[in-house]
This record gives C-alpha cells, sequence and structure tokens, in this order.
C-alpha cells in the first residue's frame, strides 16, 4: 500500500528550541515518528506542505494543502494530513467540500494535543490509528484521533475533551 503523508506542522510536529526555550514549527518529525513503527508492506511518500501552526494557517495555505492532497492522491492509495488541533476542523470541511463526491479514497487528518518531543505526547498514538484507518475507511475525510474515526463534515474539536467529536454529539 503507498500511503502520502503531508506535513503542516502544528503541535504534533513542533519541537523544542533549547537556546529560546520555545516550541517551534520549524522541521518535520514524521521520519522519527515512522522509524518506531514496524510497517513491512507499506510505502510512505512524505511531502512537506508548510510548517506552521494552524492558527497561523490561512485560507490560502489551505488551499495550498488542498492542491497537496488532490496531488498526492494521483500516486498514493490515501492520504494521511499532519496537522494541527486548533483549526483541523475548518481544513477538515474544506477538504470534505471540494473533495467529497469525487473520492475515491482515504484522507486523514490527525493531529496531537502535546508535542512528539514531549514524553506524554498522544502522536504515536494518533499516527499509528491514522495509519491504519487509511487501510481500512471508506473513500471520505476523517479525522482520526484518540481512539476514534469521525468522517467530515460536521467533526469539532471539543476543548473541554480535548478531543474531536461530531457536532450533533
Amino acid at each position: 500500500m503507498r500511503v502520502a503523508i503531508l506535513t503542516t506542522g502544528g503541535t504534533i510536529e513542533k519541537t523544542y528550541n533549547e537556546l529560546e526555550g520555545s516550541l517551534r514549527n520549524d522541521r518535520s518529525v514524521l521520519d522519527e515518528i515512522l522509524a518506531s513503527l514496524r510497517l513491512p508492506d507499506l510505502l510512505i511518500l512524505p511531502v512537506n506542505v508548510m510548517y506552521k501552526d494552524s492558527l497561523d494557517m490561512t485560507d490560502e495555505d489551505r488551499l495550498k494543502i488542498l492542491a497537496a492532497v488532490k496531488n498526492a492522491l494521483a500516486r498514493s492509495d490515501a492520504v494521511i494530513v499532519l496537522h494541527g488541533t486548533d483549526t483541523l476542523s475548518v481544513t477538515g470541511e474544506l477538504l470534505a467540500g471540494e473533495l467529497g463526491k469525487d473520492l475515491s479514497k482515504p484522507v486523514v487528518l490527525t493531529g496531537a494535543m502535546r508535542p512528539y518531543v514531549f514524553r506524554d505526547s498522544d502522536t504515536l498514538q494518533n499516527v499509528t490509528e491514522a495509519l491504519l484507518a487509511a487501510r481500512l475507511v471508506d473513500p471520505g475525510v476523517y479525522v482520526v484521533m484518540h481512539n476514534r474515526v469521525l468522517r467530515f463534515p460536521g467533526v469539532i474539536k471539543d476543548r473541554q475533551a480535548l478531543t474531536f467529536r461530531k457536532a450533533t454529539e
């Protein structure tokens, strides 16, 4: 199976700068994440789209993500987008609206509430779940995090529970 993984930044990919004492999006941690997993029959096609906190994303950035997803769909069996959680729902809604009817493969968005570099990060769980979901779900746009698979449209971030849910729940 060929899975394109698009990196856009967000908490999931923040790294710690010791000199400044800050967390920043300045590189992808995807290689480190994948190196810790056993993926014998999976060909990963990494695509670095941007390194941004999702709160800083613009409509233009989301269109860039849409274009990257369309390009990746043409050469893979599924697409995973690593994205900041604060505006992941906005991007998911855009992707579902623009790709929805003609989509023949799964597009899975995932992120993390804590950076990969933190000991108690949810990154590894969420990426592992996204990889499995990409193999199992029907064509569509989804968010996969915290042992949940939610299909767009109608997915929102639940800031109290620190996860995602359907707006109707």
